[in-house]
């Protein structure tokens, strides 16, 4: 199927949807869905609920916004409780299931009290690859995705979201901040205001797609294999490394395989 059949697919999906709440991180996929939902059935019958807490990134915030105000949909910010949850903290494999349950229980509340009978995220075919406990979440909540069952790739994604005008077509992947602590390595909410503090640091060098993986005393960045010499490379790279240090890493550890996804998993 090429990618205008699966387009088709997709606004067929959706236009039997009738009324959806999107759940909207403000990335790539959740933002082609939802201006691909409010195309389908019109900007009344789409709600996007935001969910914050301390694991996501706080500069998301403000495109998320932006974002929201342009294709004039309504959005509902929530806050999102996870770290309240020790299975959560523990930071076992199953840890990406506490955190989605956690939200697909809220979101299911909220589409009740909009008379919506339908939640929808952003999973694209490409995830079908990666290690995602928290697609168990969404079968418990009966959760739809529609960029899934039309089988479009994030590439392809990417392309459409460029055609039809979406900033974030070009946007870097976007992980919650859970992500850069291995399995078994407990999160505390400190080290996840830490490490947002630092990748916000890194990038004004001027990179775009960096993650800094939390290893006890080690701090070791990925970054983009495009930018990842252009990163070494930085009048900025000294000051950078003294001022992780002063956030309490002993050491600062640049991985000469540059940024992949799930690459903790």
């Amino acid at each position: 199927m090429n990618i205008t059949d699966k387009l088709s697919k997709l606004n067929k999906i959706l236009s039997k949807l009738k009324r959806v709440l999107v759940a909207f991180s403000g990335g790539v996929d959740s933002t082609f869905l939802l201006a691909s939902a409010v195309k389908a059935l019109g900007k009344n019958n789409v709600l996007a609920v935001t969910a914050l807490s301390d694991t996501y990134q706080r500069k998301e915030l403000k495109r998320v916004k932006n974002l929201v105000k342009k294709l004039g949909v309504s959005n509902i910010f929530i806050k999102t409780n996870e770290l309240n949850n020790k299975n959560f903290l523990e930071n076992s494999k199953k840890r990406c299931y506490y955190c989605k349950n956690e939200l697909f229980r809220k979101l299911a509340d909220i589409a009740r009290e909009n008379n919506i009978t339908t939640l929808c995220d952003g999973s694209n075919y490409s995830d079908r690859t990666d290690f995602r406990p928290g697609t168990i979440a969404a079968k418990k909540w009966r959760v739809v995705s529609p960029l899934l069952l039309c089988g479009l790739t994030k590439l392809e994604i990417r392309q459409l979201s460029k055609r039809m005008g979406l900033s974030t077509w070009d946007l870097p992947a976007q992980a919650c901040l859970a992500s850069r602590f291995p399995y078994g390595a407990k999160i505390s909410r400190d080290a996840l205001k830490k490490i947002d503090k630092a990748e916000t640091l890194i990038k004004t060098t001027g990179i775009s797609c960096v993650r800094l993986r939390h290893h006890g005393e080690i701090a070791r960045i990925e970054i983009g294999k495009n930018e990842l010499k252009r990163f070494i490379n930085s009048s900025k790279l000294e000051n950078i490394i003294a001022c992780l240090k002063n956030m309490g890493w002993k050491y600062i550890a640049i991985d000469a395989e540059g940024y992949r996804t799930g690459s903790l998993n």
